[in-house]
């Protein structure tokens, strides 16, 4: 049987790292879509990437997790490659990195690793601001949760995707 497709767009993004920052996530399930977005007063651009695809994940509503494929676009290549690549070394040395420093964003890192059990994910990188138009849409949406944080308003779009597999 083949696997149905949900295709996640994540973007982060800050002004000063450390600073206020934003991100957003889009998912799209056929005719479908859903688009989270929120922002922190103070944090860091990769916290702001890492936060963007946890957020997907926590909104995913199926019903059978076995059924779907989630493809991942992200332009972060600290996210594609550190669930990739680097989290199994993190993981064998007890969320060190090899120079036995404490990995940072290991709450977030650890939160990735469960969802990655659960589901079949493909992370995809694409480069950014490069006219890819989910990526390019990611970003605004981040940047327009960013500037709305720093007036004291939350901005939260939801667009009527209840269920992935209704």
């Amino acid at each position: 049987m083949e696997k149905k497709i949900i295709t996640i767009y994540t973007d982060g993004a800050c002004s000063g790292n450390p600073g206020p920052g934003g991100w957003a996530a889009i998912l799209s399930y056929l005719d479908k879509e859903k688009v989270l977005s929120g922002w922190s007063s103070h944090t860091t651009n990769n916290r702001m990437e890492l936060i963007a695809p946890l957020r997907a994940f926590e909104n995913l509503n199926v019903r059978d997790k076995s059924l779907y494929e989630i493809h991942i676009f992200t332009d972060s290549q600290y996210l594609k490659n550190g669930i990739t690549s680097w989290i199994h070394g993190w993981k064998r040395n007890n969320w060190k990195t090899s120079n036995k420093q404490p990995v940072k964003n290991s709450d977030l890192w650890k939160k990735l690793d469960e969802y990655s059990h659960d589901l079949e994910i493909r992370w995809e990188w694409v480069k950014g601001h490069a006219d890819n138009p989910g990526n390019t849409r990611a970003d605004k949406i981040a940047r327009e949760a960013l500037l709305s944080g720093q007036k004291g308003e939350i901005f939260e779009d939801s667009l009527g995707l209840s269920r992935c597999d209704s």
